[in-house]
């Protein structure tokens, strides 16, 4: 989404089971190396790229439904400068993507369900025109089923509770149309709890963390089987979140504070807490979020109040046509030259530094493509995910992995999420209800 800024062959853990297959290639040797694929004596590939190859890869967040509904784009189209479309999907082996439903809480204050309902629906439009690309997916064993068709998995989640407009029932009704994560806040506080994105605004009314109301969104959202997103959300939110939840949660798109010192990433205790709960955090991509260099450049352009900097920040946070994105490239080429793109191994430090603190089974990739201005060099499109797998492979990281942190993580997470709902269910049905005091009463609707 856009931001607030300074700035099979497949693994699956606990009830899937981890294989790796070799694939078969006739490339000649020169070719190979420079794909990151070695060639065995029985003419089978190794490597960064066999591995991608024979990986299934999700990435938990793309905000392309934006241009779906604003550019009236087309994903058999060229997408430019763009990061998603069928070809670099394919180019990139991309297996499954959550579609992120964010809303603007500012240009559709009042509306928020009406650009909900317009952003879900362009996304199933584009499975519709295209049955033979992409297949919309609801559960574990759909995107297992996509992945075997050779289709893109699509899925859907919802970027910011303020979406939901303080009524419950949206909530079930967002779940029924699809919705399979949402996060509890944006960069805006809502009804749920604190974001990270306004604590610092004094005429913001905050909670010290969750609401009541974002308790019950939580248990809600663990008996339907949606997971819990608490990427933006503020510290204190977040630990909260992790007391009320039953599932495991997710983090769809956020980086390590540790290496990136802004509010939107996560703490190495963040970290800690969320591998016992046995969640996953969804790397970002964003150059804000992965270099300390780029995040402290963009800064110092908007405390000088750089002229480049803010037509971006405008053109940026505006509501886009195919004409204004135009004018946002530009845009971005003009500050790049200002405040250069940081390298990729910016982003591989982050995924290698959260492995380390969390435990490989803890970690993810959240792009956040099509909803940032700023990637690190090389990575400038779902086409480019191979590298980092040959990234991580040329650190040491095993094949085992490499596929666990490329999407085998998020299926473990989303097949407890799932076996938690049936859970809930089965107690309800008895009446054994959750009576733990970190849940709140049932929420009454509006």
């Amino acid at each position: 989404m856009p931001r607030m800024r300074v700035g099979a062959c497949l693994v699956l853990l606990s009830s899937f089971s981890f294989t790796q297959t070799a694939v078969p290639t006739t490339l000649p040797a020169a070719k190979a190396k420079a794909q990151g694929v070695t060639v065995g004596p029985q003419g089978t590939t190794t490597g960064g790229r066999a591995i991608h190859n024979s990986a299934l890869i999700i990435d938990t967040h793309a905000d392309t439904p934006g241009r779906f509904v604003d550019e009236n784009f087309d994903l058999a189209q060229d997408a430019g400068k763009g990061h998603l479309d069928f070809s670099k999907i394919q180019s990139g082996n991309l297996g499954a993507e959550f579609f992120s439903i964010w809303v603007d809480p500012k240009n559709f204050k009042g509306k928020e369900i009406q650009r909900a309902l317009d952003m879900i629906d362009s996304i199933y439009e584009q499975a519709r025109r295209h049955p033979d690309k992409m297949v919309m997916a609801f559960s574990t064993q759909d995107i297992l089923a996509a992945h075997r068709q050779h289709k893109l998995a699509a899925l859907m989640g919802v970027e910011g509770g303020h979406a939901i407009q303080g009524d419950i029932r949206v909530l079930r009704g967002y779940y029924r149309l699809g919705v399979r994560y949402m996060t509890l806040t944006w960069s805006n506080t809502n009804e749920l709890g604190d974001s990270s994105g306004d604590l610092d605004n004094k005429e913001i009314k905050h909670y010290n963390g969750i609401t009541p109301f974002g308790r019950q969104v939580v248990h809600e959202m663990n008996r339907m089987g949606m997971m819990v997103d608490i990427s933006h959300v503020a510290d204190q939110t977040f630990f909260q979140a992790l007391v009320s939840s039953r599932a495991p949660v997710i983090a769809s798109h956020s980086s390590s504070r540790a290496i990136t010192n802004v509010p939107r990433n996560m703490t190495d205790d963040m970290l800690v807490a969320l591998a016992r709960n046995g969640g996953v955090a969804q790397v970002n991509f964003d150059c804000g979020f992965i270099s300390q260099k780029w995040a402290d450049g963009m800064k110092k352009l908007a405390v000088e109040k750089d002229p480049d900097y803010e037509k971006l920040q405008s053109l940026f946070m505006a509501q886009r046509t195919p004409q204004m994105q135009q004018q946002l490239y530009e845009a971005e080429a003009v500050i790049e030259k200002k405040v250069p793109r940081p390298p990729l191994s910016d982003l591989i430090d982050h995924i290698d530094h959260m492995a380390k603190i969390a435990g490989v089974d803890h970690v993810g990739i959240g792009s956040d493509f099509d909803g940032i201005d700023c990637s690190p060099q090389g990575l400038d499109s779902a086409a480019d995910l191979p590298k980092i797998t040959e990234a991580l492979y040329q650190r040491g990281y095993k094949a085992a992995d490499i596929q666990k942190i490329l999407g085998g993580n998020l299926m473990r997470v989303f097949s407890e999420v799932e076996k938690t709902a049936k859970q809930i269910q089965a107690e309800d049905a008895t009446g054994n209800k959750d009576k733990r005091p970190e849940i709140a009463p049932e929420a009454a609707p509006k």
